[in-house]
């Protein structure tokens, strides 16, 4: 059973990823190519010689952007297919579908949008190169409590609602949940590194682009998912009752 699922979810990933790649291919890489055109323009103000490129940006905005979204988004999905395995039976009365959509929404927002609201991801440009590795530190950090606090909402949701009913549950756990990832966020560092003259509207479009694409990925998985694992689970149900019609029939 879980073979199965597991299959299903990295299918459901790659398809997620082939949408993903067509967002990022449209909107995302003219944000690139723009805030390239920007750190060249520096450099050379600045009488600095460019980046040797050691792969060129066709090869970035083509292969190299589908293999990384290919492997992102069929990784995430047998990810994906494990939780659903996990959870199937401990949420409820929810729906495969349900269930799926649930998991890839809670998904996005631990591992995309939690982060991204002290740690936005930042375009090509923007970034001192002697603070990469600090930056990425913070980042899994932060990555690792939103996780762990989305983890805490629904545990907590599911304690609180055989005493509270499901709202008033899910509305404490959230409160709580947010203010404990509140606090994580004013004790972690800020990194500011965006030059004063940079474009604020090609910030906010990359920003936004790197967001659509994990909701692409997250959420699209979820619902592929829970759409191909309903499926399969009607057909088995209705192969079981057809089975016992055959079977009284018979005797």
């Amino acid at each position: 059973m879980v073979g199965k699922l597991l299959m299903r979810g990295l299918l459901a990933g790659l398809l997620a990823s082939l949408l993903a790649f067509a967002l990022a291919r449209t909107f995302g890489e003219p944000q690139i190519d723009r805030a390239v055109a920007f750190e060249r323009a520096a450099d050379k103000a600045h009488g600095e010689a460019p980046d040797v490129e050691l792969v060129s940006r066709n090869m970035q905005a083509s292969y190299g952007l589908a293999t990384g979204l290919l492997v992102y988004g069929t990784a995430a999905g047998g990810m994906f297919a494990l939780v659903f395995a996990y959870a199937q039976g401990r949420a409820g009365r929810l729906s495969p579908r349900a269930l799926a959509a649930l998991i890839g929404v809670a998904a996005f927002l631990a591992v995309a949008l939690l982060p991204a609201l002290k740690y936005p991801a930042n375009p090509p440009a923007i970034g001192n190169p002697d603070t990469i590795g600090l930056r990425t530190a913070l980042f899994f950090i932060e990555l690792i409590i939103s996780l762990t606090v989305v983890a805490g909402i629904i545990k907590l949701a599911r304690l609180l609602a055989r005493r509270m009913g499901d709202w008033n549950a899910w509305l404490a756990s959230g409160t709580a949940g947010l203010v404990l990832l509140a606090i994580a966020d004013m004790l972690l560092p800020a990194v500011q590194e965006v030059p004063p003259d940079f474009s604020a509207v090609l910030l906010w479009n990359f920003r936004i682009v790197s967001l659509g694409l994990h909701a692409t990925i997250w959420i699209g998985t979820g619902l592929i998912f829970g759409t191909l694992t309903e499926y399969a689970t009607e057909r088995r149900q209705k192969s079981f009752v057809s089975f016992l019609q055959k079977r009284k029939r018979f005797l």
